[in-house]
């Protein structure tokens, strides 16, 4: 019937032809739509041009931002990664709150500098020739080389430039900012504030922030206060990075589980004077400002010249500031520290300062060499008075050849014997410092950081070396150099005692001093560039005084760093629990000292002081002239202990299951291996009260179907524990330990067994 119906037939195929039409466009739509999501998901950056929106996206994050009507680049959301479907609208700026409030102070700005009736923090700000003070910085252009970002601005009529740098991490979404000024104009200017990034939080009454302050002996103490309306500035105006403050930050929402809630965390790579600006602002937005710190601050940027900042790393955690600690430990790891992303497990040391103090020489540190080979350990290291006439900490430093005395022939014989004994050799430095009785200084005493006319003051009876000068970069680069050409030396602990005063640099013109807190810094960097690109094999450690110089700049060229002088085994067990809200335990060196220590007389078992330590990176600093037999016994069993869970607690992920900072009595720490097949526990009493037992222990991150074994190391596990259990039991049901008495400890491994 239809076939004798030319009319319907010719409708019904031009209607054929249109469904087939529509299907090739809609899957010609969906092909391309789904080539974009996988675009989206495979580059880690992308731009979307209509809509003016800049889009990063790693591991479980996204970072979004554009440019909008004024040219001004927004930050429009920072958080668990949204669908590659998420599209976001043209950034508007916001609205002024009032004539008082202009909207440049109300919009969240990527990076904004002073003009233009900005209250808020800036991130830079430029007086020029003409004692102009305005900056006002809009959108030029920008590019996408692979997983780094470009986005170049410019003032509204000056030739100043400034690119914002982003570079976003595959593995754990950390972002690493930096800004680069350029000074495009025919005249100078000076820098008086620069930053490295400004980011921006959801507009919220409810965060709270944490942070680390602390002194000598007494760091990496964790602080946590509610962000109200001002500011919160924490900072170093010491030259260094300090054990004040410490250069990170981590905010959440309140919470007070661990291992829930969405936290925003960052960290300053920068190792001389910095400045972190936490503010909520009129509108209750949170903006955190980091970079350079601004006081005694300016840089004179001449005609053609670039200014740098340091980077800036931000990263996201929805699963709590346990989370946001491990995903920064794995960025350091894999991606920050020399040889990432596969850097070598970190040797037991021994180190002999505690067992010699000054009175080092070549026979006695071959007989302590002898002693720690015997338990096991793989470096030893030569602590302060191997040089000059170096007899106490009055003299010597600056004048770094091998003192005579103490080794007639050189460092070669010891390091010959420590090799023959299966160790290699490591060596104590403080390159920065100069002693004014040495005679470095009796040549050279221009070479400090001084004001002419002023007093020099001195701190551990030592000056600074000024690193910013030209002439003392090269000294310092080369007398290392020398060493290490002259010598097996496989590790140097590269000390810095003391903070700065009277930062001065004379030799150069007055309207170019204050570049110093610059050069020195970028100096004692590019020397430590150079001595690792041409001593590849040489391993280094950051020490000042402890934990001074701790941070994300220096690690960059060190494989391990020191966070405390105080080695007191309790006392260590709050300090490495702050220190590892920032840093991984894969660079934190831990020793074995004697007891009671000097801090506070506190007496303690060997046992307890090694668990304490094997926390982190495992060394002994003991005097070994004073142990008994039963105490190289004990120390051998353990150390080959260490060795044998090393790789765990150097790479795994850590749990702080019981924290010191919050109960006074118990620590409880969790690491688990990378694959999850097996994990260390190490749990700490510090005293029994009215015979309560030791809470349950709730393990974490194990796989829940897994079934693992358990193994007491150390210490008594209760009689009821079982011997084979899934990873839901001992998450679920828990693990009870049995401690009792003052200072107790054990340490127990779960391994998981083939199905």
């Amino acid at each position: 019937m239809i076939a004798s119906m030319p009319g319907i037939k010719t409708n019904v195929i031009k209607k054929l032809h249109l469904t087939f039409a529509l299907s090739v466009i809609a899957f010609i739509m969906a092909c391309s739509l789904s080539s974009l999501q996988a675009q989206i998901k495979k580059t880690s950056i992308h731009f979307f041009p209509q809509a003016r929106i800049f889009r990063l996206d790693a591991a479980d994050v996204s970072y979004v931002f554009g440019i909008n009507e004024k040219n001004q680049i927004q930050t429009l959301y920072w958080g668990q990664r949204l669908s590659s479907e998420d599209a976001f609208s043209t950034p508007q700026s916001s609205a002024e709150i009032s004539s008082f409030d202009p909207s440049i102070n109300t919009t969240p700005l990527e990076y904004v500098a002073w003009g233009g009736g900005l209250y808020v923090e800036p991130d830079l700000k430029i007086t020029f020739p003409d004692g102009n003070r305005d900056l006002t910085l809009v959108y030029v252009t920008h590019t996408i080389e692979g997983n780094h970002l470009t986005v170049s601005l410019k003032d509204i009529s000056r030739e100043v430039y400034v690119q914002l740098h982003y570079q976003i991490d595959e593995a754990t979404g950390v972002l690493r900012r930096s800004v680069k000024v350029q000074n495009k104009t025919s005249s100078s200017l000076k820098i008086e504030q620069i930053a490295s990034a400004t980011v921006n939080l959801p507009r919220a009454g409810d965060y709270q922030v944490h942070y680390l302050t602390g002194r000598w002996a007494g760091e990496w103490n964790l602080q946590t206060q509610k962000i109200q309306p001002g500011k919160l500035t924490l900072e170093s105006r010491r030259g260094t990075t300090s054990a004040q403050n410490n250069p990170w930050f981590a905010i959440d929402r309140g919470s007070n589980d661990p291992e829930n809630g969405d936290v925003w965390f960052g960290a300053l790579g920068w190792s001389g004077s910095w400045r972190i600006n936490v503010e909520q602002d009129q509108a209750q937005q949170v903006r955190i400002t980091a970079g350079l710190n601004p006081f005694d601050f300016g840089y004179l940027l001449h005609a053609g010249e670039t200014l740098k900042t340091p980077f800036f790393y931000a990263g996201y955690s929805h699963k709590g500031i346990g989370e946001a600690s491990r995903l920064l430990h794995r960025f350091e790891v894999n991606t920050l520290l020399p040889h990432a992303p596969s850097p070598k497990l970190r040797p037991v040391l021994y180190n002999s300062w505690e067992a010699t103090g000054f009175d080092v020489d070549e026979a006695g540190q071959e007989r302590l060499a002898e002693k720690a080979a015997s338990i096991g350990i793989e470096r030893f290291v030569v602590d302060d008075g191997w040089f000059g006439q170096r007899a106490n900490d009055k003299a010597g430093l600056g004048d770094w050849y091998v003192n005579p005395k103490k080794f007639p022939h050189g460092l070669k014989p010891l390091i010959d014997k420590v090799h023959s004994l299966g160790m290699d050799f490591g060596l104590w430095i403080e390159p920065e410092m100069i002693n004014p009785d040495s005679d470095l200084y009796r040549k050279h005493p221009d070479w400090v950081l001084n004001f002419p006319g002023r007093p020099r003051t001195e701190a551990r009876n030592q000056l600074v070396l000024n690193l910013a000068r030209p002439d003392v970069r090269d000294y310092v680069f080369h007398f290392i150099d020398q060493l290490l050409n002259g010598n097996q030396i496989a590790f140097l602990k590269w000390d810095y005692n003391r903070n700065w005063s009277e930062p001065g640099w004379p030799a150069v013109d007055i309207e170019k001093q204050k570049k110093v807190y610059v050069a020195f810094t970028n100096n004692l960097y590019s020397i430590l560039k150079e001595l690792r690109e041409k001593h590849p094999h040489v391993e280094i450690e950051s020490c000042s005084g402890g934990g001074s110089r701790v941070d994300l700049g220096i690690m960059r060229y060190t494989d391990e760093v020191w966070p405390s002088d105080n080695t007191d085994a309790f006392d260590r067990l709050s300090i490495q629990d702050g220190f590892t809200y920032a840093y991984s335990p894969a660079v934190m060196m831990a020793w074995v000292t004697d007891s009671p220590t000097w801090v506070n007389h506190r007496t303690l078992s060997l046992e307890y002081r090694f668990l304490s330590s094997m926390q982190g990176s495992l060394g002994v600093g003991a005097n070994l002239n004073k142990w008994q037999p039963e105490d190289f016994a004990k120390a051998k069993k353990m150390i080959a202990q260490y060795k044998s869970i090393r790789e765990i607690v150097q790479r795994g992920s850590l749990y702080r299951l019981v924290s010191p900072q919050n109960d006074s009595e118990h620590s409880v720490t969790e690491t688990v291996s990378e694959q999850r097949d097996s994990s260390v526990t190490f749990a700490f009493l510090h005293s029994s009260t009215m015979m309560y037992p030791f809470p349950r222990i709730y393990l974490r991150g194990l796989s829940p179907d897994k079934m693992y074994k358990i193994e007491s190391l150390d210490g008594k596990l209760s009689a009821a524990t079982p011997s084979l259990a899934s990873g839901s039991f001992w998450m679920e049901h828990g693990v009870d330990v049995d401690l009792r008495g003052d200072f107790q400890a054990a340490l127990f491994r779960l391994n998981a067994i083939n199905q």
